[in-house]
């Protein structure tokens, strides 16, 4: 039996997304029919993205699963009319690119690397850094992702505590959870790595009160979702010396605006979201193997919580 896969992201992706799906789903033996153009009753699976035309699933009465292609779903979770499971993004090559990358700025930060890069003015700076083991890292987090860059963290020798909504058991991290936990986090973070999902609970969790708690001349690393720092608290916080450094990858307006005051901060590192992309060949892995169990009547993978909100 074939079944009818509705690509619905925009005609870009379609491009680069075809080849990639047709080859996954073939290799996992999987007849379908994939298109960006399909009536929707007829429609079987939709691999999606939330920046799709589709955004009122009511007419789409066959459809099992909505295969997310990002990893974040805040802007489609909330969706009235989707009442079929939906499944987020997890894939190994947007894993990795996270951990490349939050390993980069933390390495940064811990070893001091901007003094020597940009400071290239005949001044022998020999203070030399301290062991990764003496250095706090916090990972507030512990999805997917923020596990696995916490994992790496462990394994190049730094401290690290992690924080999550729900109690976690990883080795090497001392995880924590719940608002006495978070604080406690907060206050054993010299670098602190944001991945967490945009959520009511969320939005705004780093503001001037949490900001406070954390140690002086912390640096903070943020990855995960723009809103989840109130800008304005930031900026006091950083022009205060309270915060050293502040690396952003994720804004609440994308791209950000030319005049935003956070480009010609001189303690603000302004990074284009590019932390972690979702690489075609493993995404189409992991949608093919969705839609595999599916038909198959496995559980999906990856499936949202629509009362967690993620």
């Amino acid at each position: 039996m074939t079944v009818n896969v509705l690509f619905a992201a925009r005609p870009d992706h379609w491009r680069i997304y075809e080849a990639p799906l047709k080859k996954a789903l073939s290799d996992r033996g999987v007849a379908a029919n994939l298109s960006p153009d399909l009536a929707p009753e007829e429609v079987d699976y939709i691999v999606y993205s939330p920046n799709s035309t589709v955004q009122d699933f009511t007419p789409y009465s066959r459809t099992k699963a909505v295969l997310n292609l990002w990893a974040g779903v805040e802007n489609i979770v909330d969706n009235p009319t989707l009442r079929i499971p939906l499944a987020r993004m997890v894939d190994h090559g947007l894993t990795q690119g996270m951990v490349e990358w939050v390993t980069g700025h933390v390495l940064r930060h811990h070893l001091g690397m901007d003094r020597h890069i940009l400071g290239q003015d005949g001044e022998w700076r020999a203070d030399a850094p301290p062991l990764a083991s003496h250095r706090r890292v916090t990972v507030l987090g512990l999805g997917a992702l923020g596990e696995a860059c916490a994992r790496m963290l462990v394994r190049l020798g730094f401290a690290v505590t992690g924080w999550s909504r729900r109690p976690k058991d990883i080795p090497g991290v001392s995880c924590l959870s719940g608002d006495v936990g978070l604080h406690a986090a907060l206050k054993a973070a010299d670098i602190l790595v944001l991945l967490l999902p945009l959520t009511d609970e969320t939005e705004n969790l780093l503001n001037a009160d949490t900001l406070a708690l954390l140690p002086e001349g912390a640096v903070i690393v943020n990855p995960g979702r723009g809103p989840l720092i109130d800008d304005d608290a930031l900026i006091a916080a950083l022009d205060r010396g309270h915060v050293a450094h502040a690396t952003l990858d994720v804004f609440r307006v994308e791209p950000l605006p030319a005049e935003h005051q956070f480009w010609a901060h001189p303690k603000i590192t302004v990074t284009p979201h590019i932390a972690s992309e979702t690489r075609p060949e493993t995404a189409a892995e992991v949608i093919a193997e969705n839609i595999r169990r599916g038909e198959s009547g496995e559980p999906f993978l990856h499936l949202v919580d629509r009362e967690s909100g993620y």
